[in-house]
C-alpha cells in the first residue's frame, strides 16, 4: 500500500504573513545569542573560581559587566535613534564576540587574572548598552499595531525557551569541557547572530533628520519620557521592583535553599519553574488580547512578590516551585502588555531613547539593592528583610495604579492593513529566521 504522500512534494512551512523579514530575523538571532548567553554567564563565574577566587571575586566579575551597562545605556539608545539600528546592533555584536572569545582564550590557554576578567566583563556590558535599545527599538518597528501582541509574545516566549535550555545547556557543558569552551560557544553565537543581523532591513525607517547633537537628541528622548504619566510611573515602579526581587533571588534566595531546602538542587528547581512560568504566560498573551493593556500588566505585578514571599516563609520546595511559576507567569502578562504599549505609544524614531530610559530605570537600582541586602539582613534579620521586598512590590503596584493614565491605557485595534513604520511582509514566502 503506498503513502498518501508518495510522489507529491511536501508542503514548505510558511510563517505567518505577519511574520515579515526582520521580525524573524531578530528572532532567530535573540534565539542563538540567549542560548550562548545564559550559559556564559554561569560560565564566566565557575572562570573565576577555578582561577582561585572567591565569591567576592564573582561578584566584582559580574559589577564590571553591570555597570558600563547602566553608564552607557543612554547614549547607545540615542546612538541608535541616529544612525541604522542594524549596524549598531552588528557593531554591539562585534564587541561581545571580541570579548567572549578573548575571554576564552584567558581560560583555556592560562591562568586568568581577576583584572583582566573584569575587564573584558565591563566590554561584554558595553556592548550590551548599546544593543539592547537599537535591538527594542528594532523589534517594536518590525510588526504592525494589530499583530504587535502576538508578535511580542511569540518573541518573548522564543527568547526565554533559548534562556532556560541555554542556561541547562551551559551548566551541563561546564561540568564535561569546562567553563572555556563554554564562552567560545558565546563568541561563536555571537558572531553568527551578528551575521544575520546584517540582513535586517531598515528601508521602511524614514531617514533621519540631522539633529543638534548627542545632548539634545537625550534631552528629547527625557520629554518624550517624562511626559507620559503611564511612562515614568511604571519605570518608577519597576527601578524599585527590579531591585527588590533581584536582591531576593540573588542574595538571599541561594543562602535560604542552603540552609533550609537542601541546597543547589531545589533552588535550580525553583528557578526552572520561574523560567517555564515566562512560556506560559508568553503562550497565553499569544492568544489574549486584553484591551486595557496596563491595567491588566500592573494586576499583574502583584504575583510578583510571591518570590520574596516564599523565599521568606521559605515555602517546601514543591510550594516555592509553584510560587514562582505563578510569578514568571504574570510577569511575562506585564512583559508583553508594555512592549504593545511602548509600540502603540511612542513614536518610532524615538523608540531606541525611550528603550534607553526604560532599561535604565530597570537595572539601575539592581547593583544597590544587591549590595544591601547583605546590611539589611544584618539590621532587620532575613526573614523581614524578605517580608519588605514583597511589601514594597506590592506597595509600588498598587500606588502605580492610582495613575489615571495606567489603568486608562487601551490598546488601540488598527484598521489599516499595515502600519507607517512596519516592514513590507508582502514577500511573506521569502526571509529565514529572525533575531531579537
Amino acid at each position: 500500500m503506498t503513502s498518501p504522500t508518495a510522489g507529491t512534494d511536501h508542503p514548505r512551512v510558511r510563517r505567518p504573513a505577519w511574520a515579515g523579514r526582520n521580525y524573524t530575523l531578530l528572532t532567530a538571532a535573540a534565539i542563538i545569542t540567549q542560548l550562548g548567553s545564559q550559559g556564559a554567564l554561569i560560565a564566566a563565574a565557575f572562570a573565576v573560581i577555578q582561577a582561585g577566587g572567591d565569591a567576592g571575586d564573582v561578584g566584582l566579575v559580574a559589577a564590571s559587566r553591570t555597570v558600563p551597562l547602566v553608564l552607557f545605556l543612554l547614549v547607545g539608545g540615542a546612538l541608535a535613534d541616529r544612525l541604522p539600528r542594524h549596524r549598531v546592533m552588528v557593531g554591539a555584536n562585534a564587541l561581545n564576540c571580541a570579548s567572549q572569545g578573548a575571554f576564552a582564550a584567558l581560560v583555556l590557554l592560562g591562568e586568568p587574572h581577576l583584572w583582566q576578567m573584569a575587564l573584558l566583563s565591563a566590554l561584554g556590558g558595553t556592548g550590551h548598552a548599546f544593543f539592547s535599545p537599537a535591538s527594542e527599538g528594532m523589534l517594536l518597528s518590525s510588526v504592525t499595531v494589530a499583530q504587535a501582541g502576538r508578535a511580542f509574545a511569540l518573541y518573548r516566549m522564543s527568547v526565554q525557551g533559548a534562556g532556560i535550555g541555554g542556561a541547562a545547556l551551559g551548566g551541563a557543558l561546564i561540568a564535561v569541557v569546562g567553563p572555556g569552551w563554554v564562552l567560545a560557544v558565546d563568541a561563536a553565537a555571537f558572531l553568527v547572530a551578528g551575521a544575520l543581523r546584517l540582513f535586517l532591513d531598515v528601508g521602511h525607517i524614514p531617514a533621519r533628520t540631522p539633529g543638534d547633537g548627542m545632548l539634545a537628541d537625550l534631552r528629547d528622548g527625557w520629554r518624550e519620557f517624562t511626559g507620559r504619566a503611564w511612562l515614568w510611573a511604571v519605570v518608577a515602579q519597576f527601578a524599585v521592583v527590579n531591585a527588590v526581587v533581584a536582591a531576593a533571588e540573588a542574595v538571599y534566595g541561594p543562602v535560604v535553599a542552603q540552609e533550609e531546602l537542601g541546597g543547589s538542587g531545589p533552588w535550580g528547581l525553583a528557578l526552572a519553574a520561574f523560567g517555564a512560568g515566562t512560556v506560559g504566560g508568553a503562550l497565553l498573551m499569544a492568544r489574549w488580547r486584553p484591551r486595557r493593556l496596563l491595567l491588566v500588566g500592573s494586576l499583574c505585578v502583584f504575583p510578583y512578590a510571591l518570590i520574596p514571599a516564599g523565599i521568606a516563609v521559605p515555602l517546601p520546595t514543591a510550594a516555592l516551585a509553584v510560587a514562582m511559576f505563578l510569578a514568571g507567569l504574570s510577569i511575562e502578562v506585564f512583559g508583553v502588555s508594555w512592549m504593545t504599549a511602548l509600540h502603540q505609544e511612542i513614536p518610532e524614531e524615538k523608540l531606541s531613547r525611550v528603550a534607553a530610559y526604560d532599561m535604565l530605570g530597570s537595572v539601575a537600582m539592581i547593583p544597590l539593592a544587591t549590595a544591601l541586602a547583605g546590611p539589611a539582613e544584618g539590621a532587620f534579620g532575613r526573614t523581614q528583610a524578605l517580608w519588605g521586598c514583597a511589601a514594597l512590590v506590592v506597595l509600588l503596584t498598587a500606588a502605580v495604579l492610582l495613575v489615571p493614565d495606567v489603568r486608562g491605557l487601551a490598546r488601540r485595534e488598527a484598521k489599516e492593513p499595515v502600519a507607517a513604520s512596519a516592514p513590507d511582509v508582502s514577500d511573506a514566502e521569502g526571509a529565514v529566521g529572525r533575531a531579537g
